[in-house]
């Protein structure tokens, strides 16, 4: 069994983890520290979500996703920069590609460019995005071409792609970024028909989310495994991704502070919950159904104990 790589997500108040401090200006050098400390203790990178109001739907503060990670690139040096996902309808794939290169550069070649349908109707609606809400299948129609038009702009500076709602015609990328043979393409999400397959397509790495069974990994893996044998693609290229909420404390009885009333085992379901023996067994369980690489989302993530004893007591065991 390899080891785990681990990426930390940052508070930007998507999840109202930033309603603690009153100035916006505070909330996001508190996001930059995150990831500051992040860079310092070792996590290989830092992620955003791409929402652009909190999912409480509440007028919370909620930082744009790609202009922050711009910022945030020049405040660390060592961790990669990536966003879980970016929402294939907020921006023209071509001008995402140009942005991805731009930040793999700013970087020095620490960019992802994460990739998925969208699925929040109200920030449709509220900001005007394909009135009327696309069906599913025209969402996943429409990332299968924008991972064609993102892919080809990513590696080459001068790009041709026709499809139904996403076309390029000699769209220049130049530069088209640091990373050889180009910025890696993150498509999250676990649709057996027609997500994995366009990860089979044209992915560098899948994400897979809010599971703790290691059974659901080992079976979309294998549904993976088997659109890459339908279309010639090595399925060991393939980074296999998961992202999870983690509750931890040094004791049980921190754990059980930090739960704040929530229902442990409930909770557990769709969160990695425990001590950091407990946490060994649980991301121990999910490397050997698969899983290489975890998106570590710390419940009240502006408090870096969480983040720092994962750091020292949980990644060294499965590193």
């Amino acid at each position: 069994m390899s080891g785990i790589r681990w990426g930390v997500v940052l508070p930007q108040g998507w999840r109202s983890d930033l309603t603690h401090l009153a100035d916006p200006v505070a909330q996001f050098e508190a996001m930059v520290g995150v990831a500051r400390e992040a860079d310092e203790l070792g996590y290989d990178s830092v992620w955003l979500y791409d929402h652009l109001q909190a999912v409480s739907g509440e007028p919370d503060t909620t930082f744009e996703c790609w202009t922050s990670l711009a910022a945030i690139a020049r405040e660390t040096h060592r961790v990669r920069l990536g966003q879980i996902v970016t929402c294939n309808s907020f921006r023209n794939p071509a001008l995402l590609a140009k942005m991805a290169a731009t930040l793999d550069v700013a970087s020095a070649g620490r960019a992802f460019l994460g990739l998925g349908a969208g699925w929040d109707q109200r920030e449709y609606d509220a900001y005007g995005y394909e009135q009327p809400y696309p069906s599913t299948g025209e969402r996943l129609t429409r990332l299968d071409e924008a991972a064609a038009v993102v892919t080809a702009m990513l590696r080459e500076p001068v790009a041709t792609v026709e499809g139904r709602y996403h076309s390029v015609r000699a769209a220049q990328n130049v530069p088209t970024g640091v990373q050889r043979p180009h910025v890696p393409l993150l498509i999250g999400g676990s649709g057996e028909k027609r997500t994995l397959r366009t990860v089979a397509r044209y992915a560098d790495a899948c994400n897979l989310t809010d599971h703790t069974d290691p059974a659901f990994y080992r079976h979309k893996l294998d549904v993976l495994a088997g659109h890459c044998a339908d279309v010639g693609r090595d399925y060991d290229t393939i980074l296999k991704t998961a992202a999870l909420s983690v509750v931890t404390g040094a004791t049980d009885r921190e754990v059980t502070a930090r739960l704040r009333g929530r229902d442990r085992a409930e909770t557990a379901v769709g969160s990695a919950v425990g001590t950091p023996a407990e946490l060994v067994e649980i991301f121990g369980r999910l490397a050997e159904a698969g899983i290489e690489y975890v998106i570590l989302y710390f419940h009240e993530p502006t408090d870096l104990d969480p983040m720092r004893l994962f750091a020292s007591e949980v990644a060294p065991q499965l590193g």
